[in-house]
């Protein structure tokens, strides 16, 4: 069994050394084969020092550096590409993931799974982090049909070909289980310990939940209407355009059967002189002018509303059409790589 793990650092100078004498402990015990790839996130202490030191020491260590900060997605990107294990283990540089879990990892693996989650069923990180998180779990395993208690925890273990099928980018790392479920392969969690930080600050804000939200979308729409744009635009476009129909209609209805209401009342009213309105709301002005101005208001909204459906819904409908042939065109030509990094050194970037 020949195993890659994957660390994101940005910033762990201190919990290092730590991590990798912990995970190289699980290994001599169970005896795995192992590399393990730390990817320097454009750290600006003196992370990127002591990883080439680790690597010098260990050959089993290769390292990727970034120019700058790219974010987590695509640093596990990065390592993902790097990766010649069988299995691959991703997990946090800061010591709260617990190297000890790897076994239980690989054995639900052996199960049959794909992909298996970690689940921090007790955590130790303050309640504005907790609660909302658990909001956000709640969210994404409904939308995506992929059930766990905790799509955000960074251990996870995958079998190669899962991530090959995979593309991170944004705030997706988040979201490797809903992808990977999306694409057929069984997906499932295990409870692990969540240690409390010994080093450092954490990374991430009450932003990344916003952030999180906006990539859930983007994974829903990607994984459900990714091959068949013009059913979420079509569809969006002929909900529109009817009620942009319908409310002409309405309009028009509205017109025809008040004229001669109003020319009654009116004629009722000044029974001294012959009226013969225009316009309804010339009509209506000769009733009582507050009147005239509500309706003017009425429909002056609904012939608002009424353009706004139409053209969007025209809009949208057009562009339903192009991403549905942009989507049949590029499926038939070879996939290109893509990068969403700059990388400014590496460490063992070919595995001898």
């Amino acid at each position: 069994m020949f195993l890659s793990i994957i660390v994101p650092v940005y910033n762990e100078e201190e919990s290092l050394a730590e991590l990798l004498r912990q995970i190289e402990e699980v290994a001599a015990a169970n005896g795995y084969e192992k590399e393990v790839i730390f990817v320097d996130d454009g750290s600006t202490d003196a992370s990127w020092s002591v990883i080439s030191q680790l690597a010098e020491a260990n050959d089993f260590v290769r390292a990727v550096r970034f120019r700058r900060n790219f974010g987590k997605a695509a640093a596990l990107e990065a390592g993902f590409a790097l990766a010649t294990g069988e299995f691959v283990m991703t997990m946090d540089a800061d010591l709260q993931d617990d190297p000890a879990e790897i076994p239980q990892f690989l054995a639900k693996l052996a199960e049959g799974y794909d992909v298996v989650s970690g689940w921090k069923k007790v955590r130790h990180d303050p309640w504005h982090k907790v609660y909302p998180s658990r909001v956000f779990n709640r969210m994404v395993s409904r939308l995506s049909g992929v059930q766990l208690h905790d799509h955000n925890c960074g251990m996870k273990c995958s079998r190669a070909e899962v991530l090959k099928e995979i593309t991170l980018y944004g705030e997706r790392h988040r979201f490797i289980p809903a992808l990977a479920g999306a694409r057929g392969f069984k997906v499932s969690e295990v409870v692990i310990q969540h240690r409390a930080r010994q080093f450092g600050v954490s990374k991430y804000g009450f932003t990344r939940f916003l952030k999180g939200f906006m990539d859930l979308l983007s994974v829903k729409l990607a994984t459900t209407y990714g091959q068949r744009p013009l059913h979420i635009l079509g569809g969006t476009a002929v909900v529109l355009l009817l009620i942009s129909f319908l409310l002409a209609a309405l309009v028009f209805a509205i017109t025809t059967t008040s004229l001669p209401f109003i020319y009654w009342i009116t004629s009722w009213l000044y029974t001294q002189e012959s009226l013969a309105p225009e316009t309804l709301s010339m009509a209506i002005y000769k009733v009582h002018p507050v009147l005239a101005f509500l309706v003017t208001v009425l429909f002056t909204i609904m012939e608002w509303a009424m353009n706004l459906c139409y053209y969007l819904g025209l809009m949208l409908l057009t562009g339903g059409i192009v991403a549905e042939l942009m989507t049949a065109f590029y499926q038939q030509g070879p996939k290109q790589p893509q990068t969403n990094f700059a990388v400014k050194e590496t460490i063992r970037a070919d595995r001898q």
